[in-house]
């Protein structure tokens, strides 16, 4: 698989991701600070787009390992959302938002700024680890669903 096509399954893994994660959290009404929702919502678009992924960039992945190419697509895919949640975080108009959904979930009177940086990054973190095999799955499953026609084997 050529790195153009991995940097491509990348965006659009990304890509389709966030749109189907912003529809399902509309959909599941999880504007309001429902850590729940927002998670179940993070996991369908995670595994939704992955498949979609997987599906359309198939003969490409099955050109080599498909673990491989796989891997290489769902780490690329990880290591430019934990860049994008760090920008997200160190966001000054984002940080009113997580400070205040903080003190909605947990009673935090005694937190300091340390402590909240210390949750969000744990939080970060298990979301990118969950999205890691989230993806890998999908995209493994996704390209094993379309089989090479009879033209592509030639």
């Amino acid at each position: 698989m050529k790195f153009s096509n991995v940097i491509i399954a990348m965006a659009s893994l990304i890509l389709v991701g966030f749109i189907l994660d912003s529809l399902l959290m509309v959909a599941f009404g999880s504007l309001s600070a429902s850590s729940t929702s927002d998670t179940l919502a993070f996991v369908i678009a995670v595994l939704v787009a992955s498949l979609i992924v997987g599906y359309v960039f198939a003969l490409h992945i099955q050109e080599e390992s498909r673990i491989k190419a796989t891997g290489t697509i769902v780490v690329l895919s990880a290591f430019t959302l934990l860049i994008l949640f760090a920008i997200v975080i160190a966001n000054g108009f984002a940080y009113p938002w997580f400070r205040d959904s903080l003190n909605s979930m947990f009673n935090r009177t005694t937190w300091t700024d340390y402590d909240l940086s210390a949750y969000a990054a744990l939080a970060v973190s298990v979301q990118v680890i969950i999205g890691l095999v989230i993806s890998f799955i999908g995209v493994y499953i996704g390209s094993m669903i379309k089989k090479p026609s009879a033209k592509t084997k030639e």
